[in-house]
């Protein structure tokens, strides 16, 4: 019942946009291969998590509200399927702001957006669905044109993870983590309609005085189907590190 109705939303999204009339629409046309640029969005999307210990797969709905040109919030919701444990439930929520500084720096020198982005333990630790810990990172992420093609949009950030807040790990062993996070964002237009993005993501982490690298990074394939109102995507997620690997096809909705 579950998997039909993780379908039944997907196919949903796509009758959605495929019937989405062009002729209605007035405004400017949109550009989502520039992520500095925030739109109102629905998007959501099938996932399958390759893990060391786990497989998890389901739904992610991520939904995104842009209070105006320069202001934006998303939220983002996973429902998966643990086959170690054999539980299925909501997965741990998070939750991203983004603000435009600046915009037009330069012919070059696109924009600076610094943003705050939390990840809020509700997915439950014991059945695998959760990390019961708190993510909290804040940073700034810059836009470069490098070409009518290719886009650079570089970031930093400070990153705090609390202590894991579960009985299943004794106490001497819980630490809290602080670091680094860096993203190497890059944009290509292979036509109007279909661009890729490009994310290296390493994170440097010190835990309990040692210092820990992971390598992590995000490939994301999209085409637009009707513009301004709908696009379909397909992306991996590799954590080398942990030995995490998340592939995940979906669609957007422009509202």
């Amino acid at each position: 019942m579950k998997k039909t109705l993780t379908l039944l939303i997907l196919i949903s999204l796509f009758s959605i946009g495929i019937n989405a009339q062009e002729s209605t629409e007035t405004k400017k046309e949109i550009d989502p291969s520039n992520p500095t640029n925030l739109y109102t969005q629905l998007n959501g999307s099938l996932e399958y998590q390759d893990g060391k210990n786990a497989n998890l797969f389901g739904l992610r709905v991520n939904v995104q509200y842009a209070f105006n040109p320069d202001n934006l919030m998303l939220v983002e919701l996973p429902f998966l399927y643990n086959d170690a444990t054999s539980k299925t439930g909501i997965g741990d929520m998070r939750v991203r702001y983004f603000h435009v500084a600046k915009k037009g720096i330069t012919k070059s020198f696109i924009a600076i957006v610094p943003f705050v982005d939390v990840s809020i333990p509700i997915g439950s630790y014991e059945n695998g669905l959760g990390t019961s810990s708190w993510s909290l990172a804040g940073g700034v992420v810059g836009g470069f044109i490098v070409s009518p093609k290719l886009s650079l949009f570089p970031g930093i950030s400070y990153v705090h993870i609390t202590k894991q807040n579960t009985d299943i790990i004794p106490e001497a062993f819980k630490y809290s983590s602080n670091g680094i996070g860096l993203q190497f964002n890059a944009s290509y237009k292979f036509s109007k309609n279909t661009f890729m993005f490009i994310n290296p993501t390493p994170t440097f982490l010190s835990t309990n005085g040692t210092w820990k690298t992971f390598w992590s990074g995000d490939l994301n394939l999209n085409h637009i189907v009707t513009p301004n109102k709908f696009k379909v995507n397909a992306g991996w997620s590799p954590n080398f590190t942990t030995e995490l690997h998340i592939f995940k096809i979906g669609a957007t909705l422009f509202i």
